[in-house]
């Protein structure tokens, strides 16, 4: 394995070819959807941090707002910051064999990039027709050389599909959507230690894989067993079926931290209220019912994917933090991001009474919280 084990040219290229048409709209329109797209953004920033009382990142740049296939190209420049290095890594652990050595060992490193490339850019063009938008924490280095620190991406023709698909009001679900992803750059640009720590467990992930050939065949033949279940309607998915026992356990801290990160996006989304989106009940409900619809094939493409459990994680992280802002208010609430010891297990998340307890501290009785409740 080396870094050119994924041609990301490649994927580029397929994602491109492979993806969906967007929404038809005239160019008056969709200058007046990305000018109103930056100025939302702008907006729901101020009323994230009045809510959350998180000390975000002062006068951030305004959202990058980009179609299909310039998310396909931003998230390929996103995975080589991160799997290059790595990659690099694990070809040194492995040391010599099949794809480091001589002519043929060339030419099948050849052949295995491209074939790669091509997997990447199909699983990006099916989710480049469904992302709204996302904060980028891992950027190519600026021309000066420096790291950025991150990017709030919202893709245009996504939302304008959505709205239109729901029959909602456009402006409020354009704020409702810039609302979840500003909560996610208030995490990351006001929680110092967040992004450092979300890496260094993406890192240890990929570098725990199994690279002896028997546990590798039996990853393989798990992966199989994934596919024909959910085919079959069940719960199997890739995510699962390819982990070492190794990764399991930095799995359960990874998919804590996001669960966390993703239910507390969903909760400020709604919790700011309709004196900020008037009709946020409605998106809300039918944006759900869209979430959990579907064809049998799109449903199954989400199983394998692990977009299923993206969607639960949704679901539980907004219900642990809902739970621990009605008992606790929002000041302790935010005590979970003083620092990776303060973060929630995945026990947890589905009993916040455990971690209002290890972390905030057991409550007198008659305590009473910030809300009143």
């Amino acid at each position: 394995m080396s870094a050119s084990m994924i041609d990301w040219n490649v994927a580029v290229q397929t994602g491109t070819r492979l993806l969906r048409p967007g929404p038809q709209v005239g160019y008056d329109e969709a200058r007046e959807v990305v000018a109103q797209l930056r100025e939302l953004s702008r907006l729901a920033q101020g009323h994230v941090r009045e809510f959350t009382g998180m000390n975000a990142e002062e006068d951030p740049a305004p959202a990058t707002i980009v179609d299909r296939p310039g998310w396909i190209r931003a998230n390929v420049d996103g995975f080589r910051v991160v799997l290059e290095p790595l990659m690099e890594q694990m070809a040194e652990r492995r040391g010599t064999g099949l794809l480091s050595g001589g002519a043929g060992g060339v030419v099948v490193q050849a052949v295995g990039s491209r074939v790669t490339g091509m997997q990447v850019g199909a699983i990006l063009a099916y989710m480049a027709g469904r992302v709204l938008g996302q904060y980028e924490l891992f950027l190519p280095p600026d021309p000066d050389g420096r790291a950025p620190t991150g990017r709030l991406t919202l893709v245009a023709p996504n939302i304008v599909h959505v709205e239109q698909e729901l029959g909602v009001d456009a402006r409020d679900f354009r704020l409702w959507v810039c609302l979840h992803e500003e909560t996610h750059r208030a995490q990351f640009t006001g929680v110092p230690w967040l992004r450092q720590y979300v890496q260094d467990q993406m890192t240890q992930f990929l570098l725990a894989s199994d690279i002896d050939p028997g546990a590798m065949l039996d990853r393989i033949r798990d992966a199989a067993e994934a596919v024909a279940d959910a085919v079959r309607g069940g719960e199997g998915n890739l995510i699962d079926a390819i982990q070492s026992p190794e990764q399991r356990v930095i799995l359960d801290r990874l998919t804590a931290v996001m669960t966390l990160v993703e239910g507390h996006g969903d909760y400020v989304m709604d919790a700011v209220g309709p004196e900020v989106v008037p009709s946020v009940q409605q998106i809300r409900s039918r944006f759900q019912g869209r979430r959990e619809g579907g064809s049998r094939l799109d449903r199954t493409i989400r199983r394998l994917l692990g977009i299923e459990l993206k969607m639960k994680q949704y679901a539980e992280g907004s219900r642990f933090v809902r739970h621990v802002v009605d008992e606790v208010g929002m000041d302790d609430f935010n005590k979970v991001w003083q620092s990776p010891e303060s973060l929630p297990t995945r026990l947890e998340i589905e009993q916040p009474g455990l971690w209002i307890e290890r972390v905030v501290g057991p409550r007198t009785l008659g305590t009473t919280s910030a809300n009143g409740a």
